[in-house]
């Protein structure tokens, strides 16, 4: 007999929350195979292709292209089963006629002790015992799922049709709202520029209550289509003065929304801003002697050595020297906790916005190993193949901002760390060296740090270290 299978959106892992919907990789009708990915999210840490623990045929997708679903959410539904798999349709049935029944096949079951092999992929969340279906593209069976409840339109409330997205941020009132078939359009949030919080739909399910008492009780009443709740007030009209006309020459602005990278970059940066108390020292290098070094390596044969390998390279000998810097404090016991490895994150513009990828156990890697280790990263980052454990867990991280021809910046943290080296452009620029004015290969680095972690005379002694290593490579070989 055929088996209707609902597959949910997996944890995703991370303490993601979220995903969008980017582009469905099968429709309904399609037939698909354990372990078949059937959709590509983003999620605020990477573009993922979702694998479908079940093989069968899809019956249902739930959510469109751009829309974001929250953990648990169902995703699309499968007919397991030969019934599923080989029964032809002539067409679709009544909406009141019962569905067909299931064709059984002799061999739709094992022998006993075999009842088939279901996904060797584990999503959080999931087992592996779905069966397998036969994989063949036909017409599936139509089958008895239960659909999504849709919400109705803010007309069927107050009498008027809204667009535009929902302002609403969080998965759980989401939830709320459609556990209690509360109609998010039509609320009023009462939340900054008009987000819908949880006691907005908690107030509108009272409100609802309180118009329909004992409406459950009676036998065959149906339910009511959504909580009904009075339309937001209008706007008092302002006079016309210079700045309303300023305002409305303002009201073809565009809007983008905080979401997927840009929105968690913007909350990560934000909560550093709020929870750090940072402080950032910089100073001038002639990093003269380290390109002349960098040039002698490459010239030599074998694997090219970039900039930014080398300033990493630099960057974990100055962290075994200043362990206090490759920490991060955990305020709720009052500790600072430093962190035996070095996993070195280094800021990376794509076309998705700024990420933020970890090179694991940089301390314990050459600087031929740091170089294709950050070019594999760089290109996954471009492509949208980064996954989640590529953008998480690092403990010091590079920001090598002189690419966009800069020469300083004040870096932000990366929470939870506890520091971020800044590197500017190497320029020439007029410099004493030995005592005569020269020119030379000048680079501004700047080093932004968790004052709670340490005092600014341990954050100068890494500075300098670092400034020490590029003016004069031979104090890194020493150290090795």
């Amino acid at each position: 007999m055929a088996q209707v299978l609902e597959f949910k959106l997996p944890d995703l892992g991370e303490g993601l929350t979220e995903a969008e919907i980017v582009r469905w990789l099968v429709a309904v009708g399609d037939v698909v195979a354990v372990d078949q990915p059937v959709v590509e999210v983003e999620t605020a840490k990477a573009m993922v292709e979702v694998p479908c623990p079940y093989g069968g045929v899809v019956t249902a997708r739930f959510g469109d292209e751009g829309s974001e679903l929250p953990v648990g959410a169902p995703l699309i539904t499968v007919a397991v089963g030969e019934a599923a798999a080989t029964a032809p349709v002539d067409s679709p049935p009544e909406a009141d006629a019962p569905a067909p029944a299931p064709v059984p096949s002799k061999d739709a079951a094992g022998p006993a002790g075999s009842s088939g092999s279901g996904s060797g992929n584990v999503l959080v969340g999931y087992g592996t015992g779905a069966p397998v279906a036969r994989r063949r593209r036909v017409r599936p069976v139509p089958v008895r799922v239960a659909q999504a409840r849709s919400v109705p339109a803010v007309g069927a409330v107050n009498g008027t049709a809204a667009a535009g997205p929902v302002p609403v941020v969080s998965p759980l009132v989401r939830r709320l709202a459609r556990e209690n078939d509360v109609d998010l359009r039509a609320l009023c949030g009462s939340g900054p520029d008009g987000l819908i919080l949880r006691s907005d739909v908690e107030l509108a399910i009272r409100r609802g209550a309180q118009k329909a008492p004992g409406a459950g009780n009676a036998p065959g009443a149906e339910k009511a289509p959504a909580v009904a709740v009075p339309p937001c007030p209008a706007p008092p009209a302002a006079p016309v003065t210079p700045a309303s006309v300023a305002t409305a020459v303002q009201a073809g602005a565009v809007r983008v929304p905080l979401k997927g990278v840009r929105g968690a970059v913007a909350d990560k940066l934000s909560r550093s801003r709020h929870e750090i108390p940072d402080a950032t020292c910089w100073v001038d290098a002639d990093a003269t002697e380290l390109m002349a070094a960098r040039t002698a390596m490459n010239a030599a044969g074998g694997p090219k050595i970039s900039v930014l390998a080398l300033f990493a390279r630099i960057c974990t000998a100055a962290l075994a020297r200043h362990p206090e810097l490759n920490s991060t404090v955990d305020a709720a016991a009052r500790e600072i906790v430093r962190l035996p490895d070095v996993h070195l994150g280094f800021a990376a513009q794509t076309e998705r916005g700024l990420v933020v990828p970890v090179v694991r156990d940089a301390h314990a890697r050459s600087a031929e190993s740091l170089s294709a280790e950050f070019a594999r990263l760089t290109e996954a980052g471009r492509s949208g193949t980064l996954t989640p454990g590529d953008l998480s867990g690092g403990t010091f991280t590079l920001n090598n901002y002189g690419v966009f021809g800069v020469d300083g910046s004040t870096p932000i943290i990366n929470h939870p760390e506890a520091a971020m080296l800044g590197v500017g452009r190497i320029v020439p620029k007029p410099w004493v060296h030995g005592g005569e004015l020269a020119v030379r290969q000048v680079v501004q680095l700047s080093l932004t740090f968790d004052h709670r972690v340490c005092d600014g005379g341990t954050a100068g002694g890494f500075l300098r270290y670092v400034a020490d290593c590029v003016e004069q490579p031979a104090v890194l070989l020493r150290s090795l």
